[in-house]
């Protein structure tokens, strides 16, 4: 499959996402409100207090604000996709197409993010910015990181949803794991409660997961609460995460070939 026909599954998403656009438009109030009820929260946590985890007030609007939005643009339903495709069969169809299933399911979760982008997180950022104290940085290499993590953020969290997806080759009804995993992605990556809120061992431990490299360390940047000389070891955390969870969706793809032909003759 050239890569011209990769890039027109993202604009063929893109414009079916256009189909559902009002949607989108009443997610921009929800994800507002959600930003408010966190502000207000966190105000009354602060107090009179300037500074909690290394957070100031001033660094944790921001982070809120920064953080759902970006949820905005990485967030999918590539694991629901698949899983449906599996179920219903239809997966099997893939096999003799001419493409990479995985890489179109990526493309097609990308369209779908520039669209939340461009409609979702652009407006939503403004809206937050006019209704709470948001402070945006100045400096235009922390747009270009940011920018960049988030590319990768969204990387991360489509192959955490495609190898959920997939488990549907292996476990019959996984709609109990979905649910699971969003909650965890949510809790674990530091958009309901910054990690540095965490106890110690919890801190600790997920460093040892991806879910870090999702949200928190990219709203962390953005913030302004990484040092310079630290950007490259974020950024490389980020790379590393990417590299190791290609190897389970290699695995798991691999094996159901191999069990979708064993089963389907």
């Amino acid at each position: 499959m050239r890569n011209s026909a990769y890039l027109d599954l993202i604009r063929m998403r893109f414009l079916m996402m256009l189909a559902y656009r009002v949607n989108y438009y009443s997610g921009i109030l929800i994800y507002t409100l959600n930003i408010g009820v966190y502000y207000f929260t966190w105000q009354a946590i602060y107090g009179s207090q300037q500074m909690l985890a290394g957070f100031t007030v001033e660094q944790m609007t921001t982070y809120i604000a920064v953080s759902w939005m970006a949820r905005a643009f990485y967030f999918n339903n590539l694991d629901q996709e698949i899983s449906r495709e599996i179920r219903d069969g239809s997966v099997a169809i893939q096999f003799i197409r001419p493409y990479n299933y995985i890489l179109v399911k990526m493309m097609q979760g990308f369209g779908e993010g520039i669209f939340r982008l461009l409609l979702f997180m652009g407006p939503g950022m403004i809206l937050a910015c006019i209704l709470f104290p948001v402070q945006l940085p100045t400096d235009p290499k922390l747009w270009l990181v940011f920018a960049w993590m988030l590319f990768m953020s969204f990387l991360i969290n489509s192959q955490i949803n495609i190898i959920t997806g997939l488990s549907a080759f292996f476990i019959e009804n996984n709609q109990g794991m979905m649910r699971l995993k969003r909650v965890i992605v949510d809790l674990f990556s530091g958009v309901i409660v910054p990690i540095s809120f965490f106890p110690g061992w919890l801190i600790t431990l997920n460093e040892w997961l991806p879910f870090q490299a999702i949200t928190y360390l990219p709203s962390s940047v953005f913030t302004g609460r990484v040092p310079d000389e630290e950007l490259l070891g974020v950024l490389a955390v980020q790379l590393i995460w990417f590299a190791v969870l290609s190897v389970p969706i290699m695995l798991l793809w691999r094996a159901a070939r191999q069990r979708l032909f064993v089963q389907g003759g």
